[in-house]
């Protein structure tokens, strides 16, 4: 599955990004070679993964050192020459990097390796409960501040489905869920692009050529797809009338060249993804393995939906990329990766 969608993600690529490769006056196929060769790197990277035992990151200097690194590199990004306003890239000569991308991967091993150790405390909240909170709250809040209010909003999700997967009690998540809610909404207030979203969410034809342009124009796209689409390579909407038609807003292209049949598919691919992943989950011989693959899954499937429902407008628009699929090598890496410690989980449990 995981090979099918980055091989569908290559081709869509190469129609979605075409025009924008045109315009920049590169090759046409500037795109597609770019992530064909991150593409290459992550099957590189996750059959290596695969390869490994899981278990081996069950040590204490390996976790914590890969969530120093990761932390470090979270800072370093702070310093380093903004992009549209904001600090998320870190440039190795010609090669660029997210570290966002390698923090939610990170997270996710870090929380399974706390929330391991600590299985016969969960029902206490400072002995069992803080430490996963602080370290999710600690990268939420290193991304926010770059500022990636999606990706840090991701990075909630992540740790709070790990902490309630681990079978901690229900009192656990709704004292910090009645704090985080309203500092959410203080965030959204505090910024007036993120609080213009909210509101073209809720009504986008009422500022239709300003904050709820990219809904407005996303759902135009969809709908011209009708059932069976206009046909691979025509949709009208990428030719500068859809924002970021290669990465954020690659479904509404893929809706409007392959219909609902297309669409349909590729979210039905997301949901078989979703049910081999808490498969392996239950069929782990322990709790870190059970918390790595059901991490790893809401990391990959979680990302995948909310990008959906931001195309298809019910959901705030968001920079969350579609996995697999939108143009980014740091995301596409960092996702095959995650299915590489799923395939590990998966045959170490047999």
């Amino acid at each position: 599955m995981t090979i099918g969608l980055v091989s569908f993600g290559l081709v869509m690529l190469y129609s979605a990004s075409s025009v924008v490769a045109d315009a920049a006056q590169r090759s046409s196929s500037f795109f597609l070679i770019k992530q064909s060769m991150w593409a290459a790197v992550g099957l590189l990277v996750m059959l290596a993964i695969a390869r490994c035992d899981y278990r081996r990151l069950k040590k204490p200097w390996l976790v914590y050192g890969l969530a120093a690194l990761s932390l470090g590199l979270l800072v370093a990004v702070l310093f380093a020459p903004p992009l549209k306003n904001a600090h998320r890239w870190l440039r190795l000569g010609l090669l660029s990097f997210q570290p966002s991308e390698l923090s939610k991967l990170v997270l996710v091993v870090v929380l399974a390796y706390q929330l391991d150790r600590r299985k016969e405390r969960l029902a206490d909240f400072f002995s069992g409960m803080f430490a996963p909170f602080v370290t999710t709250g600690l990268f939420a809040y290193l991304v926010l501040i770059e500022p990636d209010y999606s990706t840090a909003a991701c990075i909630m999700m992540i740790g709070l489905g790990a902490i309630f997967l681990s079978g901690a009690p229900m009192r656990h998540l709704i004292g910090p869920g009645a704090v985080i809610t309203p500092l959410l909404v203080w965030l959204v207030q505090r910024e007036d692009y993120r609080r213009q979203r909210v509101l073209a969410f809720l009504n986008p034809f009422d500022d239709p050529l300003g904050s709820g342009f990219q809904i407005i124009q996303s759902s135009i796209a969809i709908g011209a797809g009708g059932i069976f689409g206009l046909g691979f390579m025509r949709s009208q909407q990428k030719h500068f009338y859809l924002p970021e038609p290669h990465s954020d807003f690659i479904f509404a292209v893929i809706g409007e060249e392959l219909g609902l049949l297309g669409a349909l598919a590729l979210v039905i691919a997301f949901t078989v993804v979703l049910w081999r992943g808490f498969v392996i989950s239950s069929r782990a011989h322990d709790m870190f393995g059970a918390l790595l693959a059901s991490g790893l899954t809401i990391l990959i499937v979680g990302q995948a939906f909310i990008n959906i429902g931001v195309t298809l407008g019910i959901l705030p628009t968001t920079g969350i990329p579609l996995p697999f699929v939108s143009s980014g090598g740091t995301s596409l890496v960092v996702m095959m990766a995650s299915v590489g410690l799923l395939l590990s989980v998966s045959q170490h449990a047999r």
